[in-house]
């Protein structure tokens, strides 16, 4: 295959009716001529949001047991090729758990994972489950991070080279123009009812201690046969990822070094997920806050369908809206006019109507009532 045409091919699967849940299925058959792989993962977000666990994801043959394994050396020993490290480099690619082939052991234009040290410690959490190392890239344009996309090799497989590395970098406008389609072609609107918020208690051992009635309707919904598919190991797993990441936040600030999420966001690496429609069938957020200021103990993870202020951030960058667009849609959601809508931004009642349209444009949406409905429903 061509790197064209499967560039576009990746730009175009999520029109051609395949199914959410085999969109990983897919994905990996496209990118494995081009960059061999025995498992994929493909996660998305929104610049506003920041990385973290990503907003939603795409999973083929990424086993629970390695997910398992890499969330306990996480925890034990932290990881040698983070999301953020990733973004300082030129070229946003690491290898985790190994070093790149014809190297002689170091690294390939940066693509290697950490230290020696830490390298040989993740390989071990890596064979553990079944894996030898994991490429991962960074998915980031102008407007920042849209995601990271992790190609696995099993154990005994040739390591990733220098060359799998470069190759998969020119993938990434492909897999962020496949992310926003995704998002885009979904649902404007709510297609689900909401639930209660649920609680669900990380023990300090990382183990899941309590799940409320509510949360547990929420892990029922995303790995039920109505739902998106999710695999029903999934929702836990990210639930003691945020746990972590709420943890290392926690102690970041008391040491007075409070980093920003990956791409710039808003966040200040606060951990959360904002999660659109179209992975889960209405907005999803999930928080995650330690119980005590030094991140010590145990954390309380929160999820629930999230006001429309919340999302706004994320929506806006989904759909492409512009500051203006965005100004006009927040006082839209605020329940003002669009005359008030004029008088507030000092323009007139027609360059309202022509942000108005740009915004049905944008979003689809058949009139004003339908787009705020993607907000009020």
């Amino acid at each position: 295959m061509t790197p064209d045409r499967l560039l576009h091919d990746l730009r175009t699967m999520t029109g051609r009716g395949i199914a959410a849940g085999e969109l990983g299925a897919a994905i990996s058959a496209a990118i494995r001529p081009w960059v061999g792989h025995d498992a994929l993962r493909l996660v998305g977000t929104s610049p506003a949001t920041g990385l973290g666990q990503g907003s939603f994801s795409f999973w083929h043959r990424y086993e629970e047991e390695l997910v398992r394994s890499l969330l306990a050396h996480r925890s034990a020993h932290g990881d040698p090729c983070r999301p953020s490290a990733l973004a300082d480099r030129p070229a946003p690619v690491g290898i985790a758990g190994g070093t790149a082939e014809g190297t002689g052991g170091g690294t390939a234009e940066g693509a290697g994972g950490g230290t020696a040290g830490e390298s040989a410690g993740a390989r071990t959490a890596f064979v553990a489950g079944g894996a030898a190392a994991e490429l991962r890239l960074l998915l980031r344009d102008g407007h920042g991070v849209w995601g990271l996309l992790g190609l696995v090799r099993a154990e005994g497989s040739r390591p990733f080279s220098a060359d799998d590395a470069r190759r998969a970098v020119r993938l990434g406008p492909a897999l962020i123009a496949l992310l926003r389609r995704h998002v885009t072609a979904g649902p404007l609107a709510p297609t689900v009812p909401a639930l209660p918020a649920g609680l669900v208690i990380v023990a300090e051992g990382q183990g899941i201690r309590t799940v409320t009635p509510q949360a547990r309707a929420w892990f029922d919904r995303m790995s039920g046969p109505d739902g998106p598919g999710t695999p029903g190991w999934l929702m836990p797993a990210l639930v003691t990822a945020l746990a972590l990441d709420a943890r290392e936040n926690a102690r970041e600030n008391a040491r007075g070094n409070a980093r920003e999420n990956v791409g710039g966001g808003p966040g200040g690496g606060r951990p959360f997920v904002c999660a659109p429609p179209a992975g889960f069938g209405r907005w999803l957020m999930i928080e995650a806050q330690p119980l005590d200021a030094a991140g010590e103990g145990e954390v309380a993870v929160v999820i629930q369908s999230p006001a429309g202020a919340l999302v706004l951030p994320s929506f806006c960058d989904w759909y492409g809206l512009t500051p203006r667009e965005r100004q006009v849609l927040e006082l839209l959601c605020r329940g003002a006019a669009p005359k008030q809508v004029a008088r507030v931004l000092g323009v007139s009642a027609h360059t309202v109507h022509d942000h108005l349209k740009a915004l049905f444009r944008k979003t689809g949406a058949g009139g004003r009532d339908e787009l705020m409905a993607a907000f009020t429903a």
